[in-house]
């Protein structure tokens, strides 16, 4: 396979992010779950409460493809820098149907997520810098953290949102898998401060992004 000068990485880079940003993310191709359930009417409080946490979920989905992305970069082994692209193509599928779930509850994605992605790629890139074992660690507590948010947001939907409930139960299932690839591919345990910080920027953006 021909290996890409610098310019042209740069190049690749800079559209993946726009197409992150845009709406254009690319996917594994697999269709929305949320499509095979029967429409729902919600009233307006419940729309509101579940284009926002579909949001949030947006901006999770934006930063873990920007997280990825600036793992697979700097990773060092070949089988981790796919094992990341994998995973990347997943979360793309997230990324679309969240989208896809707030236009339908005729809400927007977060004003914030070119800061989401900004701050991620950085992440990503310097755990991956730092060695495989500890970007696969970082991918492996990411996932523990998201999926803890994911039960808690399938438990605070409005009980008869079957689509977002759909699209929720989908995404927990490839991040509890995306967590356990990492680990059986040496992720290693990163330090409790560490892992503390992670959930206070998490806390940061979940709430922030809720509403903005």
């Amino acid at each position: 396979m021909q290996q890409l000068d610098l310019p042209d990485r740069v190049i690749v880079h800079f559209d993946q992010a726009l197409r992150t940003l845009l709406g254009k993310a690319r996917g594994s191709g697999r269709k929305n779950p949320g499509e095979y359930q029967p429409p729902v009417d919600l009233s307006a409080e419940e729309a509101r409460h579940a284009a926002g946490l579909m949001r949030v979920n947006h901006a999770g989905e934006v930063a873990a493809q920007a997280l990825y992305e600036g793992a697979g970069v700097t990773a060092h082994q070949p089988a981790v820098k796919q094992l990341m692209q994998q995973a990347a193509r997943e979360e793309g599928d997230h990324l679309i149907w969240c989208r896809e779930r707030l236009k339908q509850l005729g809400s927007h994605t977060s004003y914030l997520d070119p800061l989401w992605y900004v701050g991620s790629l950085a992440i990503g890139g310097i755990a991956g810098a730092a060695g495989d074992r500890w970007s696969l660690g970082f991918v492996v507590e990411t996932e523990h953290q998201v999926v803890a948010h994911l039960d808690d947001h399938l438990k605070r939907l409005p009980s008869k949102d079957s689509n977002s409930r759909a699209i929720l139960e989908l995404m927990r299932e490839d991040e509890g898998r995306h967590a356990t690839a990492a680990h059986h591919a040496g992720g290693a345990q990163l330090p409790w401060p560490v892992r503390k910080a992670m959930h206070l920027v998490s806390r940061i953006m979940t709430r922030t992004a809720y509403w903005l």
